[in-house]
């Protein structure tokens, strides 16, 4: 037990005088004492109480307060009956050592306090024993179809007061507790921390330090147990596993509570087993329908497919327009397994995330790329469709940490099609999107089909020797000029370039008189021997910019 707790209960009378900080320290004891030197019988831990008998000046707190320090006590609890109020110079000797001091009020005896740990302490591993037999049979005789994790987590919840939470590999909350929420950046941290983890090989249960993260209280510590999983690998592990979360401290549990809740992962990795088998006529399904498209059959085989996929999706759901995504994952991952299988998980995972659209076929991988079909409603409204920005940005971090420094995730996106006919144009647009994300730079990038028809989809694709010709060619006379006069060429040319040649807006948007802005640009004509007022060479200094960046 905790001091916290001790504290919280109003019948034992306890007053924090000092050490708030300190209330998250473990009781492992209780020691009643008035010796001025108690040292020979602490072990650590301990709460000591102590009538103050002891006490005959302000002279003796502090080699009191020394002892208990050195001897690791948890606290100090003194009791107001012998002198009327705790002293002063006790109270600061306790701020020196950073040691926790309470008051115990005069109508509270000793004993009560006593017992109380004593009785909390002595029950702890029973009731851990009795809580995972009770466990085990009430998750065990609800079978497949009852209960699942979130019976497992209710019970963690009731029965140990441990607020759990069951975490996919990039931080979504697949199930927890009803009587507590994990916030979405202390997930997303939790996530982080356990993927490094599991890359660098290093074994669970994993230990995340205090943190001060958005909506996470000052000194809350969590638990991390790994769900048993079928990858062995484990750069596989870490972009694919999952995580039960428990807000608690392992440094205070004994054995027993630690293979408690090991046995609870166990029960987890097999109710997500079930799952994961009761999905294979909905993979193969979406297997069939990818073959269809890559044997070029006719449309009408496909839409046959297609009506039997949209109501097993998504019920209720008829004629729905489709939208094609497409993922790649490389580096260790990767060749642990062809890509295929960690780029399947991870584009399931990326699709069942909140704020998605519901019941993403994901059909397979093929040449280490997996193609997902998303149904979606048949009338078209304002964000129906997925974009890649959006499904990205909130686990972008989590990957990268799972990913490493070797290692890419790559996500390409379709527009919406309606009819059969155009699956398999969507999907060529979705993996050309893909190599469009690929031709970017960082871990994690993605693109939509709305960027297939902008310059942006050519600049990736040039050659890096020709980029660095063409922009050299044009861009380092002005930069070579600004750093000899300090002047400003490069910023003004972009300027004018944004104000469409716009004398009046490039001058007032730079702070600028419009005869210094003249000179400016006669000075960039001048260098480069362009001339701006031709769109020729409007466009080149435009694209000079944008391959410079």
């Amino acid at each position: 037990m905790r001091l916290r707790t001790l504290l919280a209960d109003g019948t034992l009378g306890l007053r924090l005088l000092h050490g708030a900080g300190g209330l998250d320290a473990p009781v492992r004891g209780v020691m009643t004492t008035d010796l001025r030197d108690p040292s020979r019988y602490l072990r650590g831990g301990e709460l000591v109480l102590t009538g103050l008998a002891w006490w005959r000046g302000p002279d003796d707190s502090e080699p009191f307060v020394r002892i208990l320090a050195r001897a690791g006590v948890a606290g100090l609890a003194a009791g107001e009956a012998e002198l009327g109020a705790v002293p002063d110079d006790l109270a600061a000797a306790c701020a020196r050592h950073g040691l926790p001091l309470f008051a115990v009020a005069q109508e509270v005896a000793f004993a009560e306090i006593t017992e109380r740990v004593v009785r909390q302490i002595s029950g702890h591993r029973a009731g851990d024993l009795a809580a995972v037999v009770d466990r085990h049979r009430r998750l065990m005789s609800a079978g497949p179809g009852g209960g699942g994790p979130q019976a497992v987590l209710e019970l963690l919840g009731a029965d140990l007061d441990l607020p759990a939470w069951l975490l996919s590999a990039t931080g979504r909350v697949v199930a927890g507790s009803a009587r507590a929420a994990l916030p979405a950046p202390v997930a997303a941290r939790l996530a982080a921390h356990a993927m490094t983890a599991a890359a660098s090989g290093r074994p669970g249960p994993y230990r995340v330090p205090a943190g001060t993260e958005a909506g996470e209280a000052d000194g809350e510590r969590y638990a991390l147990f790994p769900v048993p999983g079928d990858g062995g690998d484990p750069h596989t592990a870490a972009l694919t596993g999952w995580q039960l979360a428990v807000r608690a401290d392992l440094r205070d549990w004994p054995a027993e509570r630690l293979d408690l809740m090991a046995g609870v992962a166990q029960l987890i990795a097999a109710d997500r087993n079930r799952r994961e088998a009761s999905r294979t006529v909905q993979r193969r399904l979406g297997r069939e329908i990818l073959r269809l498209l890559r044997e070029h059959a006719a449309p009408a085989e496909v839409a046959a497919r297609l009506r039997v996929a949209g109501p097993l999706l998504v019920p209720g759901l008829t004629e729905p327009r489709w939208q094609l995504v497409v993922a790649r994952v490389e580096g260790p991952a990767a060749a642990a397994d062809g890509g295929g299988r960690v780029a399947e998980a991870l584009l399931e995972e990326l699709l069942a995330a909140p704020g998605t659209v519901e019941g993403a076929l994901v059909a397979g991988a093929a040449d280490g790329e997996a193609v997902a079909l998303v149904p979606l409603p048949a009338v078209p409204g304002e964000g129906t469709a997925l974009r890649a920005a959006t499904v990205l940005a909130p686990v972008r971090a989590v990957l990268a940490a799972g990913l490493g420094p070797d290692g890419r995730l790559t996500l390409g996106m379709s527009a919406p099609v309606e009819a059969a006919g155009g699956l398999r144009g969507a999907l060529e647009e979705a993996r050309h999107a893909r190599r469009v994300a690929a031709a970017r730079s960082g871990p994690v990038c993605g693109a939509g089909h709305d960027e297939l028809a902008s310059h942006v989809l050519l600049l990736p694709f040039v050659p890096e020797e020709v980029r660095l010709a063409f922009t050299a060619r044009l861009l380092d006379p002005l930069r070579a000029y600004d750093r000899r006069h300090r002047s400003e060429l490069i910023p003004t040319l972009e300027a004018y370039l944004e104000a469409d040649g716009s004398w009046t807006r490039c001058a007032a948007r730079l702070h600028l008189h419009v005869n210094t802005l003249r000179y400016r640009v006669g000075r960039i004509e001048a260098l480069t021997g362009r001339d701006l007022t031709r769109l020729e060479d409007k466009l080149d200094f435009f694209l000079a910019l944008r391959l410079s960046r």
